[in-house]
């Protein structure tokens, strides 16, 4: 295990805030990888992420824009300027788990940059067919959204479906990518 420590022998946590065409997000990476992206980071909601990241690792998150998150920011950089179309970052997934890391997991590696899939495919594709609402819970659980791309996965006649960013941030992410149309204003 590649885990960075601080000066002090602990774990290390880093976060950053970075603008993006969506708004703020929340970076934060372990020695691992990137461990979460937090849409709408205002100041309440970067406050509620980093007391809940600093309880769940036992450390207190340290603000760093290099080390540790400086890949990170330069791929959502390229991604959000249409230059990059597959994250390569090292992804610490250990705020997931079971079902819900095995449904992430094929997300990340099984859908690719401008196309969709529907809950109960992505149910199939993991072996639990009839699974959907419960890939739906995935999703919504997901802690890296944009680099696990849970914004692809939609309906099976075609609606979006729920997105916890929002659905205009959904649109925007899928319009980015060429599957729905860029917004006229």
């Amino acid at each position: 295990m590649n885990t960075r420590v601080n000066t002090y022998g602990q774990p290390s946590l880093e976060w950053t805030v970075v603008g993006s065409d969506i708004g703020p997000l929340l970076l934060a990476a372990t020695g691992r990888g990137l461990v979460s992206v937090v849409f709408h980071a205002d100041v309440p909601v970067r406050r509620r992420a980093l007391r809940q990241l600093g309880e769940r690792f036992g450390v207190e998150p340290v603000e760093s824009s290099s080390g540790l998150l400086a890949e990170a920011i330069r791929e959502l950089s390229a991604y959000f300027a249409g230059e990059l179309r597959e994250f390569g970052l090292p992804l610490d997934w250990s705020l997931s788990g079971g079902f819900n890391r095995q449904v992430l997991r094929e997300l990340a590696t099984g859908v690719a940059y401008g196309a969709v899939v529907g809950y109960g495919e992505l149910a199939r594709r993991v072996g639990q067919p009839g699974a959907a609402q419960a890939v739906g819970v995935a999703m919504g659980s997901n802690p890296l959204p944009v680099v696990v791309p849970c914004h692809r996965v939609v309906e099976s006649d075609g609606g979006l479906g729920g997105f916890g960013g929002g659905l205009e941030t959904k649109r925007q992410l899928l319009a980015l990518e060429g599957v729905l149309p860029a917004p006229l204003f």
